[in-house]
């Protein structure tokens, strides 16, 4: 299974390259996130802080391609890889941002879980090119022999260039 999850991320990722080189209007954007998750599931339920760099690729005005490398410390730490796709919608006469997102995860922790997350959040311009965001994530995580969903609401900060 791990042979094939790592298959899937490298066909997303030459997609993202692929299209971004192919692409007139790229944009990157890089940042950091952090925020607090909730897990439940497995008997349980435990929260956690997490912190952590963010990349994406912007083409096209209102689609991405992004990762993330967060440290959780829920369960006694986590380092989850988590990438995404994600939609930016477009509000006529307005400077937010709003996006839908969907994407897969990887979390090391005591072995490899396999993570899949649907979300969305609003993009907010402080100053040129400079965005604080509000995001909501929340997707079932397949451990070994359990299964537990997940919920993370985070902030964090963003440039784009």
């Amino acid at each position: 299974m791990t042979r094939s999850v790592m298959r899937v991320l490298l066909i997303l990722l030459l997609t993202a390259v692929a299209v971004s080189s192919s692409t007139a209007q790229v944009k990157w954007s890089v940042g950091g996130r952090f925020g607090l998750s909730v897990g439940s599931g497995g008997g349980g339920s435990n929260a956690g802080l997490q912190i952590g760099p963010v990349g994406e690729v912007i083409f096209d005005r209102n689609m991405g391609v992004g990762t993330e490398l967060n440290i959780n410390t829920q369960g006694g730490g986590i380092v989850a890889w988590e990438d995404y796709f994600r939609y930016y919608f477009t509000i006529p006469r307005s400077t937010i941002k709003p996006y839908a997102d969907a994407g897969i995860g990887l979390w090391f922790s005591g072995g490899t879980w396999f993570g899949i997350q649907f979300g969305g959040g609003v993009n907010i311009p402080v100053a040129k090119n400079l965005y604080v965001p509000a995001d909501l994530e929340l997707g079932p995580v397949f451990a070994t022999g359990t299964t537990f969903f997940y919920l993370a609401i985070t902030s964090g900060i963003r440039y784009e260039f």
